[in-house]
């Protein structure tokens, strides 16, 4: 007899739910709000439906998240509303549990491959989780990749118009748990839900890339040591699978290796922040002898040899060697240089692209190399028709893989998956290590290749100020003052900085020739040595504005490269108060002692909420 659907009526959410950068976040309560979740996911459905016509009914999709508070009641919801509009097959990782590479790594992998419609990713990646934190969800397309805006702008379209969503009064509540299949009588079909090993199908990607046994070979060298943080995120069971069951490495070279709904909360190190940076990071930081400005700190002994981090739902990465902080846009720059020393690369990159805030360090290992070279809004989904191109979802256009991309936000990857992909980042610098490092007596470390690439390519100078939950009528009149002053670009070249670009960044695809234009997506002040002032309001935020603000310095091989980034850029910063007038729209009154950007910028937020998250 089964269960029967219905429809439920429902209202729109004031104002539309509108996917930011990286999907729809909100505070966790909101989403517990009956309707709020069933809107979202049944406009998802109907704008699927309206984008790809008779995909669903009949269809497979995967629903995980990174664990987070309240991901596993929302797997529910979402399978039953998935039942309800006619999905066949839905696919679960074992406890609800898949990392966001791993999401894109099952649709495009798993069983023959390309099986899925679609997929639900339940995570706010970076941001702290539990009931009076933050929870996300997006939709990813059928190439593993975060769904394109005019995806995203049909969903929000449907968000404002919705008026009812298909679901269940009861439907038996799906052991999420145990690995297996349970299957479901309902609107007289047979409906399966596969639970499946979260780790396998991911990690049987990453091993096409990399050569693990000579992987496994380095590490086990006597004095090589490592340390990774998971942060109480996704990754734990990735990284035992990885590090311990692959590469034979003790279990004690991981920590916050448990994935926890509040990511390890007030008391953990992290504070419940699991996002691999300086500031937050502070277990692996301390561990790898340096401050939360990157600074050394002590002699040194005892310090492992390569530290590594992970976020919420382990996209992300940060790299660390010992007492030696790699800045993203560096690792992304230096893996991009050694990039034949992977197996997935030998034949070498035919392009390669980078977020437009990211550091300029990418484009000279692409000039030098001859490489295609891209500059994209922030957000991965507009690195995935570049990797799409030449497939049979753009068949007209020129084949750009392999290819490398990365965002100064602890973002890397490539064209193994459609997703940024923090685990792939460390096994490519474990690589690149073990090759640089065979037949070598002492131990070739992070600083040394580096240190060797900056003596190649010059270093790019960076460093990035974010500054959180401010007032958003306030954030935009700052925007809009620059966008009127980018017009006039002689009047700001004073005091040594001469401008060459003054503007505000816009992006056309070049595959998708019928995407629209991605306006407004960052003031850019670009000197004519190359120097940067990059301002933008952050799309990944749930209360409030987030301002961002990004200066680079570049120095080349004969110069110094010995300073620390801060010194190097803080001409730049008092420039961009100039140029930004954040003086006197955020008066400066009262800035905490600890807040050194504050304390850099002479800058305090209103009510004092000015808090800094230094990327260097």
């Amino acid at each position: 007899m089964g269960f029967t659907s219905k429809e439920f009526e429902t209202t729109p959410v004031a104002g539309g739910q509108k996917p930011g950068t990286s999907g729809l976040r909100k505070k966790t309560r909101e989403f517990m709000a009956k309707g709020f979740l069933e809107n979202f996911v049944q406009s998802c459905y109907n704008a699927i439906n309206e984008e790809q016509a008779d995909v669903v009914k009949g269809g497979t999709v995967v629903v995980s998240g990174d664990g987070r508070f309240f991901n596993k009641e929302a797997i529910q919801t979402i399978i039953k509303i998935s039942v309800a509009n006619g999905v066949s097959t839905i696919w679960v990782g074992k406890d609800g549990l898949l990392s966001t590479p791993a999401v894109s790594a099952v649709i495009r992998a798993r069983g023959k491959g390309n099986v899925p419609f679609g997929g639900f990713i339940l995570s706010a990646s970076h941001n702290p989780g539990g009931i009076d934190e933050d929870f996300g969800i997006k939709y990813n397309c059928e190439n593993g990749g975060p769904a394109p805006e005019k995806v995203t702008d049909c969903i929000f379209k449907h968000t404002k118009e919705i008026k009812s969503y298909k679901s269940f009064d009861e439907l038996t509540a799906v052991d999420i748990h145990t690995v297996g299949t349970t299957t479901i009588e309902a609107d007289g079909r047979t409906i399966t839900v596969e639970v499946f090993d979260s780790a396998e199908d991911h990690v049987a990607v990453l091993k096409k890339c990399f050569d693990f046994p000579a992987i496994k070979s380095f590490v086990s060298r006597p004095d090589f040591t490592m340390v990774y943080d998971c942060m109480n995120g996704v990754q734990g069971p990735y990284a035992k699978r990885v590090f311990v069951e692959e590469l034979g490495l003790d279990a004690s070279c991981i920590l916050n290796g448990e994935p926890l709904e509040d990511f390890g909360g007030p008391s953990s190190a992290h504070h419940g922040h699991a996002d691999p940076n300086l500031t937050h990071a502070r277990a692996l930081v301390e561990k790898m002898g340096l401050d939360k400005t990157g600074r050394k700190v002590g002699s040194g002994e005892g310090v492992p040899s390569f530290g590594a981090a992970a976020d919420g739902d382990a996209d992300r990465n940060m790299i660390i060697g010992k007492q030696f902080f790699v800045s993203p846009s560096d690792s992304l720059a230096v893996i991009a240089a050694n990039a034949k020393l992977l197996p997935c690369f030998k034949d070498g990159l035919k392009g390669c692209a980078r977020s437009m805030p990211t550091s300029a360090a990418l484009d000279k290992v692409a000039e030098k190399q001859g490489l295609k070279m891209f500059e994209t809004p922030t957000g991965w989904k507009y690195f995935g028709n570049l990797m799409d191109s030449g497939s049979s979802y753009f068949p007209e256009g020129e084949k750009m893989t392999p290819f490398l991309c990365g965002e100064e936000s602890f973002g890397t990857g490539s064209d193994h998956v459609r997703e940024k992909d923090g685990m792939w980042a460390v096994l490519a610098w474990l690589q690149i290590l073990a090759v640089k490092n065979e037949g070598k007596e002492a131990l070739v470390g992070v600083e040394d290749v580096v240190r060797e690439h900056w003596q190649t390519y010059g270093r790019n100078y960076y460093a990035r100020y974010d500054y959180e939950g401010v007032s958003k009528d306030v954030a935009n009149k700052m925007m809009e003052g620059m966008v009127a002053r980018v017009a006039d670009m002689g009047k700001w070249s004073a005091e040594g900085f001469e401008l060459a670009v003054a503007d505000n960044f816009r992006y056309v695809d070049p595959v998708d020739t019928q995407a629209p234009a991605s306006d407004n997506q960052g003031i850019r002040w670009i000197m004519k040595d190359g120097s940067r002032i990059v301002f933008r309001l952050s799309g990944t935020g749930v209360s409030g504005a987030t301002v961002r603000l990004y200066l680079e310095k570049y120095v080349g091989p004969d110069g110094d490269l010995e300073q620390h980034p801060f010194d190097m850029v803080r001409p730049l910063a008092e420039r961009a108060m100039v140029l930004s007038d954040m003086p006197a729209l955020f008066p400066a009154s009262a800035a905490s002692e600890k807040d050194s950007t504050g304390a850099l910028m002479g800058l305090a937020f209103e009510n004092n909420v000015c808090t800094p998250n230094i990327i260097t």
